[in-house]
């Protein structure tokens, strides 16, 4: 069924519960995981007169993304561990972890996503926007929502 399936992930219980049931949906088919981190970018704020404000050195931003990184890659190892599925790594930066997702999906060729959504709602959902609603909108692959 499944050759390789892409498993999104923040490091988040929910997120690796969609890594759970990835393992599980490997196991049974045969297929590869991979678990894909999207880091954010460095940020940069354009102030008046059109000079550049930076909230930290890139020195110190990149440090901070290489800790959640490695953060996120503990956690998923463990639980890959635990469910006795060999899981490849990959870690991105991204603007937009979606368009990450997508592209990932397509260079890996993943044949499904395995993704996990907070379920917001109202305004919570139109603020903070949904990662996996975009995946769901752009993406051409299956994708199985995990709550």
């Amino acid at each position: 069924m499944f050759k390789h399936i892409l498993v999104p992930t923040d490091g988040s219980k929910l997120s690796l519960k969609a890594l759970d049931l990835a393992a599980e949906l490997a196991t049974s088919t045969g297929a590869k995981v991979s678990a894909l981190y999207v880091a954010p970018t460095f940020p940069t704020m354009i102030g008046g007169d059109g000079y550049m404000v930076t909230p930290m050195s890139v020195k110190d931003w990149d440090l901070s993304i290489a800790k959640s990184t490695a953060r996120v890659r503990e956690l998923v190892e463990k639980r890959a561990k635990a469910k006795s599925v060999a899981v490849q790594f990959l870690s991105v930066a991204a603007d937009q972890p979606h368009m990450a997702i997508i592209d990932t999906a397509k260079r890996k060729k993943c044949d499904v996503v395995v993704m996990a959504s907070h379920g917001r709602r109202g305004l919570s959902a139109l603020l903070m926007g949904s990662e996996t609603t975009k995946v769901l909108t752009h993406c051409k692959l299956p994708v199985l929502v995990c709550r």
